[in-house]
């Protein structure tokens, strides 16, 4: 019997989710339809397929999305994390497991109890980050504990970045997934995390100069500033009586540093529109968050209110942006200082076809065990082959459709709004993801965490 895969929204992140559920296809007995706001956006290879249909979806038409929810065996929704909800919905009302690699929004919690009323599977966050991050941290976590250890310190950092072969700017970054996350990066709330025992709490205007440095072999330095909330995870994780516990993301060193300057200037503001931004010059829009002066120059200005030298890396980082140039126009009409802070940095930070990212992934973890405390750190790396085919979308997307595969065969059977932090789900796709280079490398190294006998805090 023919098992219908649905796939709602074929964007950046699904080059390898849509390759894998085709070379499946013939073993497993799939049909793929993959519905899509845009199918002409679609490569052939797809639309060419015997075991697949490609074909025009609006989620918003509801009429179409039930009949396309109704007639799969299966649904993954790739769409925005907003636009989940009423796919959620049908897929309840038509009995359907449901998988998505975006949070569990508070909307999709409610919906839990008629989740396991019905038997189905909602798997969320199995992606990247969030998704791979909680199933390698679980998978040692689990083992510590069934060694009869007591888990003291958990430390997680993630980065999508460009790799070291494409890292051709001063600012050592590149977009590799969505821009408008990276510009609007740690805004909405203050940062905290548990530090030592301790609770430490960071805002926004401070986030991009605390950072951390961590080493990864072969690869170097990177810098780490701190995601909005490390806390969220601590009773998933079981991680109640940890004394460390922090989750960041990670950059190349010196990122966070100039990225500051765009936050002191205000332009990755996103809360009020500049009614004169279309046709407005790079140059105009730098001018706008300047001190008048009748004779000193929009650089001059720039640099004596971010108190920064002409020989100053960061001021090489600027003009590498051409954020001085007059001639250089915006398009956006009534935009926001984030969206055209956005469309300047795609100017300069897009992937060219050929030029490939880079993912990284580093865990640290501290533990107590027969009474010694001993560490563990873990890193992850894995390099894209071009701008299709990224590393991005490969970690996104393979863990995605490993869980669907599971999930339709019932080997993942465990109902309910879930992540992936049950041995149920994490051990066979970790496992399988290590057929496709998706592996940690693990690190015995001395315990560097909290010592109640130390003064410091």
């Amino acid at each position: 019997m023919v098992r219908t895969i649905l796939v709602i929204g074929a964007g950046k992140s699904t080059s390898y989710l849509l390759d894998y559920f085709l070379k499946k296809s013939d073993e497993e007995k799939i049909h793929l339809k993959i519905g899509d706001l845009h199918p002409e956006n679609i490569p052939d290879k797809f639309s060419n397929h015997k075991n697949c249909k490609v074909f025009p979806l609006d989620i918003f038409n509801e009429t179409d999305r039930k009949k396309a929810i109704s007639e799969a065996s299966i649904v993954v929704s790739m769409l925005p994390a907003r636009l989940h909800i009423n796919v959620a919905r049908d897929c309840i009302a038509f009995d359907k497991h449901f998988i998505t690699a975006s949070y569990i929004s508070d909307e999709l919690k409610e919906l839990d109890p008629q989740v396991k009323k019905k038997g189905l599977v909602f798997m969320n966050e199995i992606g990247l980050d969030p998704g791979i991050d909680h199933m390698s941290a679980m998978e040692v976590i689990d083992r510590i504990r069934d060694a009869g250890g007591k888990m003291l310190l958990f430390e997680s950092f993630t980065g999508g970045l460009v790799a070291p072969e494409s890292d051709t700017n001063l600012w050592n970054y590149k977009f590799t997934w969505n821009p408008r996350n990276v510009v609007l990066a740690g805004q909405g709330g203050t940062a905290k995390f548990i530090q030592e025992g301790t609770y430490k709490y960071i805002p926004y205007q401070k986030l991009f100069r605390r950072t951390e440095f961590v080493e990864v072999e072969n690869y170097g330095t990177f810098e780490v500033y701190a995601n909005r909330d490390s806390l969220k995870y601590r009773q998933a994780y079981g991680l109640e009586n940890a004394l460390t516990l922090y989750r960041g993301t990670m950059r190349r060193v010196g990122f966070s540093k100039a990225w500051q300057m765009f936050v002191i200037l205000g332009m990755t503001d996103d809360s009020y529109t500049i009614e004169n931004s279309e046709g407005m010059s790079y140059r105009e829009f730098v001018n706008l968050f300047l001190p008048y002066s009748p004779t000193d120059s929009v650089e001059l200005k720039l640099r004596h209110y971010l108190k920064i030298d002409q020989d100053d890396i960061r001021w090489g980082k600027l003009l590498e942006l051409n954020l001085f140039d007059a001639t250089k126009k915006i398009p956006l009409k009534n935009a926001t200082p984030a969206q055209i802070l956005q469309y300047i940095l795609e100017d300069s930070w897009t992937l060219e076809e050929d030029e490939k990212d880079m993912i990284v992934m580093y865990h640290k973890f501290g533990y107590e065990l027969n009474g010694e405390k001993k560490q563990i750190d873990a890193n992850m790396v894995v390099i894209g082959e071009n701008r299709i085919h990224t590393a991005m979308s490969k970690t996104v997307g393979l863990p995605v459709a490993m869980a669907t595969l599971q999930i339709l065969n019932g080997k993942i059977s465990t109902p309910g709004v879930q992540i992936p932090i049950n041995k149920e789900v994490y051990k066979p796709i970790l496992e399988e993801l290590k057929n496709y280079g998706i592996q940690f490398k693990e690190y015995e190294v001395p315990y560097l965490g909290y010592n109640p006998d130390s003064v410091a805090s």
